[in-house]
């Protein structure tokens, strides 16, 4: 599949504001293996290839179990995901698919135990950022595998 356009080249001030959002979420006090795990989801939903290569990449440079990783699909039937986590991927899946029913009142009781109003906040701007990282991604037909993770200081 050929590439359409590249936002950066094209729109390089629109691509910044986006990252400017990304800055912002990775010092937001948020896990970064939380924020990596709602956008590998949302992802999935979405059918991203490039976002769903990055996100992998990125939980597997942070040390996610990779079996983790192979049932995120069906995280529901699956032991070994927390609570806290569980909350977030219900709430990603409730913003992901809002033509199902807009966002549930049952998924907001289910999350609201687990986060403070800031990191509920917090996790719903993340999941603008990946939805609209899919959509950029789906639309201009970015081809994935050339994502790398950023070194980590040892």
């Amino acid at each position: 599949m050929e590439p359409r356009f590249n936002a950066y080249s094209v729109s390089p001030d629109g691509y910044k504001a986006i990252l400017s959002l990304e800055h912002y979420l990775r010092h937001c006090g948020l896990e970064e293996g939380l924020l990596h795990l709602v956008k590998l989801r949302a992802s999935q939903i979405n059918g991203c290839a490039y976002c769903l290569d990055m996100h992998w990449k990125d939980l597997r440079a942070i040390g996610e179990e990779e079996q983790r990783l192979y049932s995120l699909d069906a995280w529901r039937e699956c032991p070994w995901y927390t609570d806290r986590e569980r909350a977030a991927l219900a709430w990603a899946e409730a913003l992901t698919l809002l033509t199902e029913g807009h966002v549930p009142d049952a998924v907001y009781e289910q999350v609201r135990p687990h986060f403070t109003e800031k990191e509920l906040a917090d996790l719903t701007l993340a999941l603008v950022a990946i939805n609209g990282w899919n959509r950029l991604s789906i639309a201009s037909r970015t081809p994935p595998g050339s994502y790398q993770p950023a070194k980590r200081a040892k």
